[in-house]
């Protein structure tokens, strides 16, 4: 999953992607080790525009206090696809990424250097299939022969792919179209697109003038659950994992204010995105915040030596993106077992 925001306009081929990434993130070091300003540590954080923990962290600065001989830059990405080629280019340490682009990430045979450490959120409805109004589609099954427009290689794209093999479609029964959020909600206004499978903030101005064919919150009760989730690369495992501790610590903080602090809550998510605090307000209301006990229970992320569930919704993932050709072959789930960072969990959030 990832945000409305400023960027590519569309998932670029790797060369391009790696450029764009290297001019996001100029002055940090594409190198396996730290970069120093000033004898400081630099840690690169990659986060989206979109409501969760990470927005918690960066505007209160809880990595920061977490870390006080670190400095942290805060880069921000469009989509999953471009945060795996930042990963490829070595430009990053840590990062948000949707449950989708990770089961690709993990995929093949050159896996991106990188494992799951946590997770940020469980997609709701802020993510979901919107319709035109226009086009009088009330139910998935009426999209036979319209554009459905998605950012490829994200959630909103593997549970548009869900969505209509559930409605008894084949991608070839429908024209898919890769747009990235901003180019996305473009071509809806200009009447380009018949609907699109998208994400908040995007998601409510398409509301506006659409009719809501279905939602990640329902995909996902139907057995096929997305989630946006935070990686930490191979290279910061090996360096430092002390860090990788205090930031889940941090991580685990922002999910317990989410709970604890709701108007704060709003308020940051508020100034982060440039919103009201009633839009911060509504947009918070659609998504899923798993408590921190939650992230390391059998039924999610799981504890070191004993993965939870989320181990088999990466894999079954990864075997539906097979089938459907967006992938060569699936991984299997030792090899998604082994891109989970699981050491220390649960007792390094006491």
């Amino acid at each position: 999953m990832s945000p409305a925001s400023r960027g590519p306009s569309r998932r670029l081929l790797l060369g391009g992607a790696l450029a764009a990434v290297s001019a996001a993130v100029t002055g940090c070091s594409s190198g396996s080790e730290a970069s120093t300003s000033g004898g400081s540590k630099r840690l690169r954080v990659g986060y989206f525009a979109f409501p969760s923990g990470d927005l918690l962290l960066k505007h209160r600065k809880l990595l920061e206090k977490a870390l006080p001989d670190y400095e942290i830059n805060w880069i921000k990405f469009d989509s999953g696809a471009s945060v795996n080629q930042a990963f490829i280019g070595k430009s990053l340490d840590i990062a948000a990424l949707g449950s989708s682009p990770f089961a690709r990430g993990v995929s093949g045979s050159s896996p991106i250097p990188y494992k799951v450490a946590w997770i940020l959120d469980v997609a709701g409805d802020n993510e979901a299939l919107v319709a035109r109004k226009t086009t009088g589609i009330s139910d998935v099954a009426g999209l036979k022969g319209k554009k459905i427009a998605t950012p490829f290689a994200s959630t909103s794209h593997y549970s548009l792919l869900s969505a209509l093999e559930e409605a008894g479609l084949k991608q070839s029964d429908v024209e898919l179209i890769d747009l990235q959020p901003q180019p996305l909600l473009a071509a809806w206004q200009r009447g380009d697109i018949d609907a699109a499978y998208v994400w908040l903030p995007t998601l409510d101005e398409l509301r506006k003038t659409g009719t809501q064919l279905t939602s990640s919150k329902e995909i996902g009760a139907a057995g096929k659950p997305t989630l946006d989730l935070a990686v930490v690369s191979d290279d910061l495992i090996a360096r430092d994992p002390k860090v990788i501790d205090a930031w889940r610590k941090a991580e685990a903080e922002a999910l317990r204010l989410i709970k604890s602090d709701p108007d704060g809550t709003v308020k940051a998510v508020a100034a982060e995105l440039g919103i009201s605090a009633a839009d911060a307000k509504a947009q918070l209301s659609q998504g899923v915040f798993l408590t921190p006990e939650q992230v390391v229970s059998a039924d999610w992320l799981g504890t070191d030596g004993s993965p939870g569930k989320l181990l088999t919704y990466v894999t079954d993932t990864g075997r539906f993106l097979a089938d459907q050709k967006q992938i060569g072959a699936a991984p299997s789930k030792d090899v998604v077992r082994e891109a989970f960072y699981l050491k220390g969990l649960p007792d390094v959030l006491d």
